[in-house]
């Protein structure tokens, strides 16, 4: 019997997947990838399916929208294995979503702290006599 020619060596699915060698590496050690080993005389390849372009396309989506490479093994598994949970997907990604409206709200507080903080320095540089009020600067980020 010849052996599958479709399986991918590393370097092969790496350009494909438009992605690194390292990359690769990682996501296989972690679990996301379909890899086999293959004797070759004396060294052992590790030989990737041809569907982890795809699932290296969908783990770069996923991290794009702020998952973490443990939540998304868990779901591309599931996908591949025909078991994805369509109600937890839901709500995991609803509670992706309410975490990044709070990282959002966060940063528009900041981006009002430095705005405000920017207004003073600039006041400063424009009038030595101006009197700093210590408490404006002690401003935070609400919890």
């Amino acid at each position: 019997m010849a052996p599958d020619t479709s399986f991918l060596l590393i370097g092969k699915l790496a350009s494909e997947a438009n992605t690194t060698k390292d990359t690769v590496r990682h996501y296989d050690e972690l679990g996301l990838l379909k890899s086999r080993k293959r004797q070759a005389g004396s060294r052992l390849y590790t030989e990737f399916h041809p569907e982890c372009i795809e699932r290296i396309e969908l783990i770069k989506s996923a991290q794009a929208i702020g998952f973490t490479l443990t939540e998304i093994r868990d779901s591309l598994n599931d996908y591949y294995d025909g078991q994805l949970d369509i109600d937890l997907q839901l709500s995991l990604t609803q509670q992706k979503l309410a975490q990044v409206k709070k990282q959002q709200a966060n940063i528009n507080v900041m981006v009002e702290l430095l705005s405000e903080r920017i207004e003073i320095l600039e006041r400063m540089q424009a009038d030595s006599d101006y009197e700093l009020d210590i408490e404006v600067c002690k401003k935070t980020i609400p919890e």
